[in-house]
């Protein structure tokens, strides 16, 4: 039997991360983690780094903006799994850079774990920055001929349906819910652990080299309406429905914005000597 592919972790101890981190140790891949000196000897991360750590897991301390640590990290593996949060994601391209020196990567599979970035229409801000954004980083690993897979998990179940989607709220609800829209169009929702469980499973697959690898198991795919259907017979209640149109949710989103970026501007000023 072949052995099984070395895997480095880029942002393995965020959200998905943690979970593509363990899947690849269940399932036998030597299992490496980038992490900076600070999350090592800091206390945010420090329950996670020990469960890592009792699992086999490897440290390799550098840093996604730190050059010459991302290639002497790189040089260890086979594959690279990055999972880098938004405010990084552009800086990919310095992981691409690494891997081209390094020249020993069979597969690198870039932060997506979303929708697939070259299908999506119509998107508005802030989510179309960030496809925008993935769009470039998959250009520029193809143009320089890495190898490369895809992934698109969509929703992530732990993520979006502790509080079925509500603006601001905590838990699901009760007596009201906010639909968008209709409530008609499908979407996919996969469980965190079974997303990193096929992340993994796609590493030595030749099937998935150089392809979008899309998560979406036929049981998984609901539309809102489906969710609200399956909560009111959980709690034994039918919930007040509360319909936004398209256009309304719009004019929210920049509102949104608009709070978001006076609160930034805030905390500038009141930050100032």
């Amino acid at each position: 039997m072949a052995s099984k592919s070395k895997i480095l972790s880029i942002g393995g101890t965020g959200y998905i991360g943690k979970f593509i981190v363990e899947a690849s140790v269940k399932a036998g891949h030597p299992t490496f983690v980038l992490v900076r000196e600070s999350t090592v000897s800091g206390p945010s991360k420090s329950q996670l780094l020990d469960h890592f750590k009792n699992l086999g897991v490897n440290f390799l301390v550098g840093d996604v903006l730190n050059h010459e640590s991302l290639v002497k990290a790189i040089k260890q593996v086979d594959v690279v799994i990055s999972t880098v949060g938004h405010t990084l994601i552009a800086d990919q391209v310095k992981i691409i850079a690494a891997i081209k020196e390094a020249g020993n990567v069979k597969r690198f599979f870039p932060s997506e774990f979303g929708n697939d970035v070259d299908r999506v229409h119509g998107a508005v801000e802030p989510t179309k920055s960030t496809y925008d954004v993935k769009a470039n980083i998959r250009r520029a690993v193809e143009a320089e001929g890495i190898p490369y897979t895809y992934v698109e998990s969509y929703f992530f179940d732990g993520y979006f349906l502790p509080n079925l989607l509500q603006p601001g709220a905590t838990a699901p609800p009760r007596d009201k819910v906010v639909i968008f829209g209709d409530g008609n169009p499908k979407a996919v929702f996969n469980k965190e652990d079974d997303i990193g469980t096929y992340t993994i499973k796609a590493v030595d697959d030749p099937r998935t080299l150089n392809k979008n690898f899309y998560i979406q198991p036929p049981g998984n795919i609901y539309s809102f309406n489906d969710l609200v259907s399956l909560w009111e017979r959980k709690i034994g209640k039918t919930l007040e429905k509360e319909y936004v149109s398209e256009e309304q949710l719009l004019k929210n989103i920049q509102g949104w914005l608009k709070l978001s970026f006076l609160n930034v501007l805030k905390r500038a000023v009141y930050s100032l000597p």
